[in-house]
C-alpha cells in the first residue's frame, strides 16, 4: 500500500476534509434534498425538479450562488435564503457522510502504529463542523484533533502556526490533501504532501 511507507517515516498526519476525508457532493447533495423538500412544503414547487436543476447546476459549476440561481429559475422568495443558509450551516442529514475506503483504512492504520491525526479543515467553520459531526468515524472520531484555518491570523500560515503549537518536526509530518492551499502549504514550508488521489490509484 501506498501508505505504508509513511507510516514508517512519519509520525503526525494531517488531513484535509472536504474531498480528501469524504466527497464533499455527499453534503451538498443532501441539502439540497432538504431545501427541495422544503420548497415543496412551502411553495408547492415540484421537489424532484428542483433537486434535479440544483444537482446539474452544481455538477456544471459549483455550490457557489447555487440559491441565487435556483431562486432565479423557480420564481423562489428572497425570503427562503435564511431557510437554505441554515440548511447548509446546520442540516441534519438523512444519511451520514462515509469516509472513502482507501482514507479510512489509512486513517486506522495511523491509530494502530500510535501516531497523530489532525484535520485541517478550511471554509465557514460552522458548516465544516456539521460536516464532522456527521461523518460516519468508525470509532475514530476520539483520535482526532481538529483545526479551522480560519481562527488562524493569517489562514494561510495555519498549518506553520499548528505545527509550532504543537511542537511537531515538520519533517515528520504528512499533509495529505486535495487543494492548491494544501499544496502551496506544504511546499512553502518544505513539508512532504500526499495527494489524496494517490491513495485511490491501484
Amino acid at each position: 500500500m501506498i501508505f505504508e511507507k509513511y507510516l514508517q517515516e512519519k509520525d503526525s498526519f494531517f488531513f484535509e476534509l472536504d474531498n480528501v476525508i469524504f466527497p464533499e457532493k455527499d453534503y451538498f447533495l443532501q441539502v439540497y434534498y432538504l431545501f427541495a423538500q422544503f420548497m415543496e412544503y412551502g411553495e408547492q414547487l415540484n421537489a424532484a425538479d428542483v433537486l434535479k436543476y440544483m444537482q446539474e447546476t452544481y455538477e456544471k459549476a459549483s455550490a457557489d450562488d447555487i440559491f441565487a440561481k435556483t431562486a432565479e429559475k423557480f420564481n423562489i422568495p428572497e425570503k427562503y435564503k435564511i431557510n437554505f443558509d441554515m440548511l447548509l450551516h446546520s442540516a441534519r442529514l438523512p444519511l451520514k457522510l462515509l469516509i472513502y475506503n482507501e482514507v479510512l483504512n489509512f486513517l486506522q492504520s495511523i491509530v494502530l502504529e500510535r501516531k497523530q491525526i489532525f484535520l485541517l479543515v478550511s471554509g465557514n467553520p460552522t458548516t465544516q463542523l456539521n460536516k464532522i459531526k456527521q461523518t460516519e468515524w468508525n470509532g475514530l472520531e476520539k483520535y482526532l484533533t481538529v483545526f479551522f484555518t480560519e481562527e488562524f491570523e493569517p489562514e494561510q500560515d495555519a498549518l506553520k502556526l499548528i505545527i509550532e503549537k504543537q511542537e511537531l518536526k515538520k519533517e515528520r509530518v504528512l499533509l495529505i490533501g486535495n487543494s492548491k492551499f494544501a499544496k502551496s502549504s506544504a511546499l512553502k514550508y518544505k513539508m512532504d504532501y500526499l495527494d489524496v488521489n494517490e491513495l485511490f490509484k491501484v
